[in-house]
């Protein structure tokens, strides 16, 4: 089981903390937008006894669930959804039920860096193909998927817009995802979770649209980081496959229920005006330019501007990434001050890849996003010299 490169070097930073050095986060995607009014509202409930609900969910918020798919444009049934714990326990399912012990997941990389943990808890492999900081991250040729299937290969798993590098893929890429799905009989999983999050005018497509495929189309989902609620713990599997759902939900009586009160707050949250995403993108957009303009200026760092998402994967100066991480939070600081980064190798299978990478979540308010930048630029001239 791998350690998490977002949170193994926390006790660097909590040392740090009790020599009193306060530690910018750039590290983990935890935003510091409110989360709203409506969904903190529903947790002061009546409930008098906070009993089991439904494995799937339940059917007030999976009902509400589909309302919102239907008004972005994806057109799903109530008995298309189930509800899990996070986003997280939603990959672990899907792992399970679309793959055993042995079997094979393609995926792009770099990627979510806990498909590597879901992947092991599940005995399943992750086969990586390589996308390149250079080319903005854009999915490699068809020949690169192809030449890595096998009479193993159960599926391929993608995000868009992407965690770690805010690529948001096209029509033709997601096309070639398609075709590839149906001639090589794999399921396609998509990690849309976060949707609201573009920048630009760019709408991402859903793989629930894509024709052709609904037997073997896969959608992970979480009001995580939709709502500003990582810590609610409310998930979900969408998908048209009534035998895939059916296992998903064995697994889920196996777990009892996803957390009853988080799931009203989430049902509340669905009733969030469009503005309060119109508000955020904007924010986002702001820390994300200010972000790029900073790490422009500073000698040897190559920062592609993200199109989604709150990441960035971006190429230091450095020949250990993870050193230099280390470095930030046990040797340096300014005026008691430093930074925290994600070490870019976790977020890749390949071995050797990503060595001289971090993901930098931009998740701090623009006054103390613009801090952390002065103090990372401030490190790496130390850290060289």
């Amino acid at each position: 089981m791998p350690a998490s490169p977002i949170r193994r070097l926390m006790p660097y930073a909590d040392q740090a903390r009790s020599h009193g050095i306060k530690v910018y986060h750039l590290n983990i995607g935890q935003p510091d937008v409110e989360t709203p009014a409506e969904m903190m509202a529903a947790y002061a409930t009546n409930i008098k006894v906070l009993a089991y609900g439904p494995s799937g969910g339940l059917k007030e918020y999976v009902d509400a669930l589909a309302g919102y798919y239907a008004r972005v444009g994806i057109k799903v049934a109530p008995e298309n959804i189930l509800v899990t714990t996070g986003g997280s326990e939603a990959l672990a399912f899907v792992f399970q039920a679309v793959a055993d012990p042995e079997e094979e997941i393609i995926v792009p990389e770099p990627f979510y860096t806990n498909y590597l943990g879901f992947a092991a808890m599940s005995c399943v492999k992750i086969v990586p193909v390589t996308c390149r900081a250079e080319d903005g991250f854009a999915l490699p040729p068809r020949k690169e998927f192809e030449r890595r299937i096998t009479e193993k290969t159960r599926a391929i798993l993608y995000s868009s817009p992407g965690n770690p590098t805010g690529a948001i893929y096209g029509p033709d890429e997601l096309e070639m995802l398609r075709r590839l799905a149906l001639e090589h009989n794999l399921f396609l999983i998509a990690d849309e979770v976060y949707r609201e999050f573009t920048y630009e005018g760019a709408v991402p497509e859903s793989v629930m649209n894509l024709p052709g495929i609904e037997d073997r189309a896969i959608m992970v989902d979480s009001v995580s980081k939709r709502y500003s609620a990582c810590g609610a713990r409310v998930g979900c599997i969408v998908s048209r496959n009534k035998e895939l759902m059916q296992v998903c939900l064995k697994f889920g009586q196996a777990r009892l229920c996803p957390p009853t009160v988080d799931q009203l707050a989430a049902a509340a949250a669905l009733r969030v005006p469009d503005s309060y995403f119109e508000h955020v993108r904007a924010e986002y957009r702001r820390r994300r330019d200010l972000m790029c303009a900073a790490l422009d200026k500073i000698p040897g760092v190559v920062c592609h501007k993200p199109r989604g998402a709150f990441y960035s994967m971006v190429k230091l100066p450095v020949t250990d990434a993870e050193q230099f991480a280390v470095f930030m939070l046990k040797d340096f600081n300014v005026n008691n001050e430093t930074v925290m980064v994600a070490p870019g190798s976790g977020f890749y299978a390949t071995a050797g890849t990503g060595r001289d990478e971090v993901r930098i979540a931009y998740v701090l308010n623009t006054k103390e996003l613009a801090r952390a930048m002065e103090i990372l630029a401030l490190g790496l001239k130390a850290f060289n010299a």
